[in-house]
């Protein structure tokens, strides 16, 4: 054991720490955590709809889904106004937060990522036609702006708002809106700007200085999105989401990605690094964006495409926190007999309930505890299997829903998949995973508090 703990000190926590400390990924990351309140208001919004149109609608309550229509209305406005519109709000927030990290004048670096994003979707519709249309008709459409061909009508300045608004606009934010981004900073930081007098207002002079740098990132995204969608037939956004996003999305429903993610936060959080904000930006870029596909799904009755997102780990495999350590905690006030854990029991024991670990981590510790090293990356190794196997044989609901990630056992799984049956895989899971530790707080009964240190 000693052998493994040190092997993996040496080589697995500078990596991890390192990981950790990379601008790009940290900017990443806070831009996720920046569009979370969007995000929880199309949760409820959405959750919402489910008990007045959803549910009543199945039981044939008809007049009650009449007279809740006015709330159905709003719920579906404040919908459209956050989740559906989420890589919209993403775009900005991620070039924002780019510029935070490099120290220049984050807003213009939000307005270049987001007009890159713009610049990368397809900007004209298609209609196909089941008859050919007469002549007045056909001429009426010309006049606006449009043009009929092989029995397909088609005109410019159309963005498709439920195809590309969504989740699917993340990779292609993170990527062109990464590229300008770059740009905007290296002019910036080279004091390619306009510089004003000191006595202009610091508002006017801010706006001043991103000019030449916003300018040349904006026109360098525009070349490439214009040549990309005259040499080819697709825009960026939909090469990006072919080649890229839809295979890490589908390798992400992999067994061995969850399984090693959720190894490696475990493994992170021994070593006392944030497991979850250091690999925060993949859990968010891959299973988050799966997360926000099913719940824009569910929202407009389709099926959902992913049976394991984001907030599954937190559901099935981290009950409490990274390693599941409430239930550590039960364990410990339960069977052990040493005062100095019980006591850091009893004061941890209540933050657990609303996921906060970091008493237990760093009070009990957890951390750098060979005592404790294999039940807590083995319990949710184990944990995640099952809920893995449950699902993906539909055992069990996918997420659905948005949830607080501070919300208690039991009621997240409920609020976040509206499914009976995932509260009794998380207890099941819980059962296990309690077992899983209660040999090791055993075990800890025989050494003495002094000998840990």
């Amino acid at each position: 054991m000693d052998a493994l703990v040190k092997w993996l000190n040496k080589y697995l926590v500078p990596v991890a720490a390192k990981i950790g400390s990379v601008r790009w990924l940290v900017a990443l990351r806070d831009a996720f955590v920046a569009i979370m309140p969007a995000t929880m208001a199309g949760a409820v919004a959405t959750i919402l709809n489910v008990f007045v149109r959803d549910i009543p609608t199945q039981m044939h309550l008809t007049s009650f889904v009449k007279a809740m229509e006015p709330i159905i209305g709003i719920n579906t406005q404040v919908w459209t106004g956050s989740l559906a519109i989420l890589g919209l709000i993403f775009a900005f927030t991620f070039g924002y937060e780019l510029a935070v990290q490099y120290k220049v004048e984050p807003i213009t670096g939000g307005i270049v990522t987001l007009g890159t994003f713009l610049m990368c979707l397809p900007q004209t519709f298609t209609l196909p036609l089941k008859k050919a249309l007469s002549s007045v008709d056909v001429k009426t459409i010309v006049q606006a702006g449009g043009s009929v061909k092989n029995n397909t009508i088609s005109g410019p300045g159309f963005f498709n708002f439920n195809a590309y608004f969504g989740s699917t606009g993340f990779f292609t934010v993170m990527i062109m809106g990464g590229l300008a981004a770059a740009i905007y900073i290296w002019l910036m930081k080279k004091n390619i700007t306009i510089k004003l007098p000191d006595s202009v207002p610091p508002a006017i002079a801010a706006a001043f200085t991103g000019i030449i740098p916003a300018t040349a990132a904006l026109y360098v995204s525009g070349i490439l999105s214009y040549l990309v969608t005259k040499l080819g037939s697709l825009t960026i956004i939909e090469i990006i989401s072919k080649s890229i996003q839809e295979p890490l999305l589908n390798l992400s429903q992999g067994y061995g990605a969850v399984l090693l993610m959720t190894l490696l936060v475990q493994i992170f959080w021994f070593f006392g690094l944030h497991g979850t904000n250091v690999l925060g930006p993949v859990l968010d870029s891959i299973w988050f964006t799966a997360q926000v596909a099913n719940i824009n799904a569910f929202a407009q009755h389709k099926a959902l495409p992913y049976f394991w997102t984001r907030n599954s780990f937190d559901l099935y495999a981290w009950i409490g926190g990274a390693g599941s350590t409430l239930l550590l905690l039960i364990a410990i006030l339960i069977f052990s007999k040493r005062d100095d854990q019980r006591a850091v029991a009893k004061m941890a024991i209540a933050p657990g309930f609303f996921n906060v670990n970091e008493p237990v981590m760093f009070g009990l510790p957890v951390v750098l505890d060979p005592i404790y090293f294999i039940p807590f990356v083995l319990a949710p190794v184990v944990m995640v299997s099952i809920a893995y196997f449950a699902l993906s044989q539909g055992w069990v609901a996918p997420i659905k829903a948005q949830i607080v990630w501070s919300m208690p056992p039991i009621i997240n799984s409920l609020v976040a998949t509206l499914d009976w049956r995932a509260p009794v895989l998380q207890i099941v899971n819980a059962l296990i995973g309690f077992v899983i530790y209660v040999p090791f707080v055993k075990a800890a009964n025989k050494v003495k508090p002094k000998d840990q240190n």
